[in-house]
């Protein structure tokens, strides 16, 4: 009897023991989860969103299929600077197209230059457009773009640049501007998804000619096209191969925090942002702008 008492009694202590030290793995990895994830936090700027003044749709020209002119050729009605209320002067109106004057002053170097955003936010919609470059030129449609503010290393709130939270339609001139040589398997060459896709079949045309593009974005898959319907760029946002393609990037966490945590929410809680033409200082020109709304 008391020998069945003590084999129950050693076995109840071996039970307890393993309980005990199974919860201080289960305890020691859960500690690590919640460190590697306050880690990531700490390593995010602080950053706010703008909320600038839109524009209404219904004010803009529809055609019987559904497509929404969103440039009239003539004005810039509807578009606005990132993170502004008016048009900087870099950019006008010039024989029907959207034009931003080069400055050779690099990426929104110009004294009163920046990137162009049409003021409404989509989520589902088809984007067709017009563009040429001038010779060694460089720019790019964005979509999905949020208007952020982060905090500086001085604690000074600034603008931080549009595409860190937008997908990016590389308009460029492939045979001369050294950005088509760089990246990964030409994946900043024309049309390509900015540093993470290449454009495949490869076809735009020489600086001075006019490329018609496309974008369509519909409950997270994207396809671009470029002067043809045969699409040259596929990908779907908010997906592990997403993430994938952002831990491969320059936009990787380790290497730009901020931008890794809004492209890997692109288009923030709503899924949806504005469409912006980028100014990177040099000649480029848009025309024929137009959406389709589906959602």
């Amino acid at each position: 009897m008391k020998k069945s008492v003590l084999i129950a009694g050693v076995a109840t202590l071996a039970l307890c023991l393993a309980s005990c030290n199974g919860g201080k793995k289960a305890d020691t990895a859960t500690t690590e989860e919640a460190a590697t994830e306050t880690a990531a936090e700490a390593a995010t700027p602080e950053y706010k969103l703008l909320d600038l003044p839109t524009v209404d749709l219904a004010d803009f020209p529809k055609d019987s299929e559904g497509w929404i002119t969103l440039f009239d050729g003539k004005t810039l009605k509807g578009w606005r600077g990132y993170a502004r209320e008016d048009v900087p002067a870099a950019w006008v109106v010039d024989d029907g197209a959207i034009h931003i004057k080069g400055s050779g002053m690099g990426e929104a170097g110009a004294k009163d230059g920046g990137d162009l955003v049409f003021a409404h936010r989509f989520s589902n919609f088809e984007l067709e457009f017009e563009w040429k470059v001038d010779k060694g030129a460089n720019s790019g449609v964005m979509y999905m773009i949020q208007e952020v503010e982060e905090k500086n290393d001085k604690g000074e709130w600034v603008m931080a640049p549009s595409y860190i939270s937008a997908p990016e339609y590389q308009v460029l001139d492939n045979e001369n501007h050294p950005d088509a040589k760089l990246g990964v398997d030409g994946n900043r060459q024309s049309a390509s998804l900015y540093d993470m896709i290449p454009a495949k079949p490869q076809n735009a045309k020489p600086y001075g000619e006019w490329n018609k593009g496309k974008i369509m974005v519909y409950k997270g898959t994207v396809v671009h096209y470029l002067n043809s319907d045969t699409p040259c760029v596929e990908y779907h946002l908010w997906t592990p191969a997403w993430k994938e393609m952002l831990d491969k990037s320059k936009f990787s966490q380790d290497k730009w925090p901020l931008a890794y945590e809004l492209l890997l929410n692109c288009g923030g809680e709503n899924k949806e942002g504005f469409i912006g033409l980028q100014d990177h200082g040099d000649n480029v020109w848009y025309r024929n702008i137009r959406i389709k709304v589906m959602d």
